[in-house]
């Protein structure tokens, strides 16, 4: 029982003076001091705010196409005995572009004429007779419906000798040339497409929820695969009052603006229509702002130090994205390395970007 005893006092005193042991040691080999690293700046590049005009796009793709197009078609059966004209001239309204064979149309006109002629002979002997009572009514009345009728066919088979001729009807250019001499041209058939190159438009079709943002007189800028150096301006001429079931969408109009006639029916387009326009708006480019959870943040410079804030944005386009709070114009947003910075961070700043 006092063996017990013992060993349990001398447990006890051990553990009591261990501390004091640590705590006595001398300063060289049992202590440890630690030295907090420097913290080393995270280099960024800024961009300046600035003032400016906030334009709300709306963009597509169209294919132009020429407003005032027309398709010339034979009137009467005939062979093509002539071509006068070729793709890419310029002809005027009523010009002839081609000749049929009108060889069976002379004769039947001569024939009309004919029998015209000899109608009204008779008819002059009988206003003779009839102002002397010797033709009745009725039988003069009947001669003077048949002389009527074949002037109708005399006209009628000038008419269409003269469809022998085939005429442009409208001016512009020749934009496809179908016919080809000696084949037989039947009535209907298409034989050019005469095209103004002057009034071209493109259909851009624009889904129903934007609806409102369409108005006539909006201006529209458009660039070309195939004139990548040239831009070109339009405007909305007209909008479709309804929407089409089977895609969800309304027609808009543009009326293209060529005056130099550099453009073509045909040519493939990536058109931007401005629908809303925020004067002398605070923009900075879209590539300094940060979407954080339901926040959208920047990050600006002062004094060394990225500072965090929370911003209000507007019209994003064209790379720039307008600011309508949380942010001066006099200052600088981060542009650059931004992404794994924190609200104190140490910064330097290595270059200064341009405003979009």
């Amino acid at each position: 029982m006092l063996r017990q005893i013992l060993i349990k006092t001398r447990n006890l005193f051990l553990a009591a003076s261990l501390p004091l042991a640590l705590s006595a040691c001398g300063v060289g080999e049992a202590s440890v001091t630690a030295t907090a690293a420097p913290v080393v700046p995270i280099a960024v590049v800024t961009a300046p705010a600035r003032r400016g005009d906030a334009v709300a796009l709306h963009e597509g793709t169209v294919n132009l196409e020429a407003d005032s197009e027309a398709a010339v078609v034979a009137k009467v059966s005939g062979e093509i005995r002539e071509i006068l004209v070729e793709e890419g001239e310029e002809v005027t309204a009523g010009q002839v572009l081609a000749r049929l064979d009108g060889d069976r149309l002379k004769l039947q006109l001569e024939q009309a004429l004919a029998d015209l002629n000899k109608l009204k002979q008779e008819y002059r002997r009988n206003v003779e007779l009839h102002d002397r009572g010797l033709v009745s009514q009725g039988a003069f009345e009947n001669l003077r419906f048949e002389l009527d009728a074949l002037d109708a066919a005399y006209r009628l088979a000038r008419l269409e000798l003269s469809y022998t001729e085939i005429r442009a009807s409208i001016a512009g250019v020749v934009s496809a040339r179908l016919a080809r001499v000696g084949n037989n041209a039947m009535a209907g058939d298409v034989l050019f497409h005469i095209s103004h190159p002057g009034s071209l438009v493109a259909y851009l079709y624009v889904p129903q929820k934007d609806l409102v943002q369409f108005d006539v007189g909006q201006q529209a800028s458009l660039m070309l695969d195939a004139l990548p150096d040239q831009a070109f301006t339009g405007q909305v001429a007209r909008i479709s009052p309804s929407i089409d079931p089977a895609t969800g969408t309304f027609r808009v109009t543009l009326e293209v603006d060529d005056a130099n006639r550099t453009l073509r029916a045909g040519m493939f387009a990536r058109v931007n229509v401005a629908y809303d326009v925020h004067s002398d708006a605070i923009l900075i480019p879209a590539k300094a702002v940060l979407q954080e959870d339901a926040e959208t943040t920047v990050f600006v410079v002062e004094d060394g130090t990225a500072r965090r804030r929370v911003v209000g944005t507007g019209i994003a386009s064209d790379g720039s994205v307008e600011v309508i709070s949380g942010l001066d114009e006099s200052e600088e947003v981060i542009i650059i390395g931004q992404s794994g910075l924190k609200d104190g961070t140490p910064v330097i700043r290595e270059g200064r970007g341009n405003q979009i």
